[in-house]
Formats: C-alpha cells, sequence, structure tokens
C-alpha cells in the first residue's frame, strides 16, 4: 500500500509538472506577457494533487482499483495531466465546489439542531405524563405555593380542560372553542398559569401549544 501511495504521488508530481510545461507554452504563445514558467508549474502541481479529492467527491474508486490495474493507473494519470493542463479553471471551479459543500453540510446541521431543540422541547411534557405515578410520590407532601383564591374559573376550566383533553399539547384556538372563553381571556389565564407552573408552553412547527405539568395536575387532585 505504500508503494502504491508513492507511485500516485509521483505520478501527480510529474503529471502536474508537465501540465504546467503545457500551459506555460500555450500561453506564451498567445499572451507572452503573462505566462511566467514557476507559476505555471506550481499551480499545475497543485492541481494535480487536487485530482484525489475530486475522485472521493464523485465516490470514484479508481484510485484503490490502480492498485492492481495499470489502465485504471493510466486513467489516473490523465486525470491528473487534464486538471494541470486546466489548472486555472480546475482549482477555481473545485474551490467553489468544496465551498458549495461546506455550506450545504452548516445549513444542514444547523436545520438538525433545531429541529432536535424542538423535539427535546415537546418530549418533555410527554416523558413527564409517562413518569407522574413517581413524580406524584416525590412531590406529595411538597406544598402548593398557590391558594385557592388564586383561582378562578376560568383557570380551573382551563386546567381540567388540558388535563382530560384528546391532546397533551392544546392550541389557542381548541382551548378557546372547548371552553367557550374569549381569546384575550384565554390569553391571560394561560400566561397566569404559566407563571405559576401550573402550564407549560411549547413552540413547535405547528406554532405555540400548551399543556399541563404535574403541579397542575396536583392542584386538580385537591379540588381547587
Amino acid at each position: 500500500m505504500t508503494n502504491h501511495i508513492l507511485i500516485l504521488v509521483a505520478v501527480m508530481l510529474l503529471s502536474g509538472v508537465f501540465g504546467g510545461l503545457v500551459t506555460f507554452y500555450l500561453h506564451g504563445q498567445h499572451d507572452p506577457d503573462s505566462a511566467n514558467l514557476p507559476r505555471c508549474l506550481v499551480v499545475g502541481i497543485g492541481a494535480s494533487f487536487l485530482v484525489p479529492v475530486v475522485l472521493d467527491l464523485v465516490n470514484s474508486e479508481i484510485i484503490i482499483e490502480s492498485q492492481g490495474d495499470p489502465s485504471q493507473l493510466l486513467i489516473f494519470t490523465g486525470f491528473c495531466l487534464i486538471a494541470a493542463i486546466l489548472s486555472r479553471f480546475f482549482i477555481v471551479n473545485m474551490s467553489d465546489r468544496i465551498l458549495s459543500e461546506a455550506h450545504t453540510a452548516r445549513e444542514r446541521s444547523e436545520s438538525v439542531q433545531h429541529d432536535l431543540k424542538l423535539i427535546k422541547h415537546e418530549l418533555l411534557p410527554l416523558i413527564d405524563t409517562e413518569t407522574e405515578q413517581d413524580v406524584m410520590t416525590q412531590n406529595a407532601s411538597e406544598p402548593l405555593d398557590i391558594t385557592q383564591d388564586e383561582i378562578d374559573v376560568t383557570s380551573s376550566m382551563v386546567l381540567r380542560t388540558l388535563s382530560s383533553g384528546r391532546y397533551i399539547f392544546r392550541s389557542l384556538a381548541g382551548l378557546c372553542q372547548e371552553t367557550e372563553t374569549e381569546e384575550t381571556s384565554m390569553v391571560k389565564t394561560l400566561n397566569f398559569m404559566v407563571a405559576r407552573d401550573l402550564a407549560g408552553k411549547v413552540t413547535g412547527k405547528k406554532g405555540v401549544r400548551w399543556h399541563i405539568t404535574e403541579k397542575g395536575k396536583r392542584l386538580l387532585e385537591l379540588g381547587i
């Protein structure tokens, strides 16, 4: 394997030098002022050594196959030579493609992180619901820092609706319709309940949703 890598390096180096010379003489014929031999050689070698990166991006296995197949090694040499001759065009397009891939990967990563945060916020109330008995056992002796006078009829009705509804996460429109309460009054009630930890609020893909907390369930069991 080491010998094969050394052969590939020698192929890329020689192809880069030869391609740089071809570029130098081609440009020197049409534009002698812009032709510079050291620059053409350096750019040609650099473009030649970028060929394995391109082959990896297109999922080509020519490098592995060339280890036991001279014809594949010859094709690899041709790729390096083409890259060296077209070094300016090749390096510019290669850089743009790498930057594009990096930008796409970053956007996907940010999107996945955002989705994970939403899923985490939406799953927490479900986990609390599944572990209700354990939580109730642990917190049964803890006093509730809320009095009956603080809970009005609307708050009590909303708590019961959140606790006994078909869905764990309830929308504002659904709560207003089921409790026959105006939206303004419902918003005030929900904000009060969230502030007192009787209800929770999550923001997901479908918008803002409310759910009852363990403290709210304990309050209902006490008959408040």
